[in-house]
């Protein structure tokens, strides 16, 4: 058994060439022509878009990251499709310090709403 971090199997899941298309992630139509190309895939054998298929990936990790998480995005992405561009989002950028005091704090039931 090995162990593969959740954000590396996302990212593998998303990049990875022999796979048809990625059955947690959804496509969603835009506009009228998409609308239209959808309704019609019920009838004809259309491929739906993949993320890969972009040359720029929008990540929102919620709950923060990690220097190290960032290290993993930018050497998976490279490694399995270089030339795409990765903008990552997050709530913050965690510390190492930062981790236990939000798993083992009290606080954090107790949201600070400015009362």
């Amino acid at each position: 058994a090995t162990y593969r971090p959740f954000l590396q199997q996302i990212l593998e899941e998303v990049f990875h060439p022999d796979r048809a298309e990625c059955p947690d992630i959804e496509h969603m139509s835009g506009g009228l022509t998409d609308l239209l190309k959808t309704g019609f895939s019920m009838f004809v054998k259309v491929s739906r878009p993949r993320p890969s298929d972009n040359p720029l990936l929008f990540l929102f990790l919620v709950g923060g990251v990690t220097p190290s998480e960032l290290r993993l995005i930018k050497d998976t992405v490279s490694k399995l499709k270089p030339g795409t561009q990765v903008l990552i989002l997050s709530t913050r950028l965690l510390r190492p310090t930062d981790i236990p005091k939000l798993l083992f704090s009290s606080q954090r039931l107790r949201p600070d709403i400015g009362l």
